[in-house]
């Protein structure tokens, strides 16, 4: 296995290196940012549903722990516009990170696609120096699909963290548009 490797190093262009590199730290980053958003946005959601739940069960205002309960307490009087002021705040914090995520999921395929055609190129030019055979095609060949694969595997789990915070985020805002509502149609 780190014989594999070492001949891998040593047979790829410094391109290809570099984009496997790159690929590499873009997936530390993306576990990084998806657990820790993942984490505090699980945590953020079963707060505003028991929120909800305690105003559905006939309580005269949020939880204490709420993201409304903020809005609540510095302004002097519940107002429909402050809530929507609440609700955009919110929705603003529930979607950090989602630009990252959607950014990596993009562009990652292209990094990896950059990799494989410098390798690509660099096996042509080895063709031409020497007698040509197959084993030279094939060989750099494999070796450039390497970045290509790579690109695509970091971007799988960009897409997919995107979407799991995407739909988290939109169910930490429709919690709180439900509070928003529960405490308007208590106000009239």
């Amino acid at each position: 296995m780190i014989n594999s490797i070492i001949d891998f190093y040593l047979k790829s262009h410094p391109v290809t290196i570099g984009v496997l590199l790159l690929l590499a730290f873009y997936f530390l980053i993306l576990h990084w940012v998806f657990l820790y958003r993942y984490l505090s946005l699980n945590a953020w959601h079963e707060r505003e549903s028991n929120s909800l739940e305690t105003l559905l069960m006939g309580a005269s205002s949020v939880t204490e722990n709420s993201f409304l309960n903020n809005f609540i307490k510095s302004s002097n009087t519940i107002s429909k516009e402050v809530l929507d002021l609440a609700l955009l705040a919110a929705t603003k914090e529930a979607t950090k990170g989602l630009s990252l995520l959607s950014i990596f999921a993009s562009t990652t395929p292209f990094i990896g696609l950059f990799g494989t055609v410098v390798s690509i190129l660099d096996t042509f030019k080895h063709i031409g120096q020497s007698s040509g055979s197959m084993s030279i095609v094939s060989s750099g060949v494999s070796d450039a699909l390497v970045a290509t694969a790579s690109g695509i595997f970091v971007a799988i789990f960009a897409y997919t963290y995107h979407q799991v915070m995407k739909r988290k985020s939109f169910e930490i805002i429709s919690y709180i548009q439900m509070q928003s509502d529960a405490i308007l149609a208590r106000k009239v």
